[in-house]
């Protein structure tokens, strides 16, 4: 395998894809700590946890997201990142308040899920106690 000065990094959603892109450096979270990875990497694959992911552009920009857990898999100069939930943010301090509205809107929205699930359960449940019934 050739040296290289970039990677190519792909940050998934279940969705749609968040960043698709050359950078020549990223920092991010997995379960036994930070670390930072440069193009020429050995290959791995590990499990991130809810942290700050930060990429730097081949043009030197630093670019921050939010991120929920997800699978980071890098093999050969490319770099492929699946995560649950992730929103970018312009800087350290403003992805917080992206993160806070982002994924609390999230929240609310699988709480509603849940509870609707719930009701149709109990619902399947009623009707098959009644169909248990004798009639007369």
């Amino acid at each position: 395998m050739s040296l290289a000065d970039t990677m190519q990094v792909a940050l998934r959603l279940p969705t749609r894809t968040l960043y698709e892109g050359t950078v020549k450096q990223l920092f991010a979270t997995a379960e036994n700590g930070a670390f930072g990875m440069l193009p020429n990497h050995i290959d791995f694959v590990t499990a991130l946890v809810p942290s700050v992911l930060i990429l730097t552009s081949a043009d030197g920009e630093e670019l921050f997201f939010g991120i929920d857990e997800g699978v980071l898999m890098k093999k050969g100069h490319r770099v492929d990142i699946a995560i649950r939930r992730g929103v970018q943010g312009q800087d350290l301090n403003s992805l917080n308040e992206t993160i806070l509205a982002a994924f609390i809107e999230v929240d609310e929205e699988e709480r509603v899920a849940r509870s609707a699930l719930s009701r149709l359960e109990a619902g399947i449940v009623r009707h098959f106690g009644d169909l248990r019934k004798p009639t007369v």
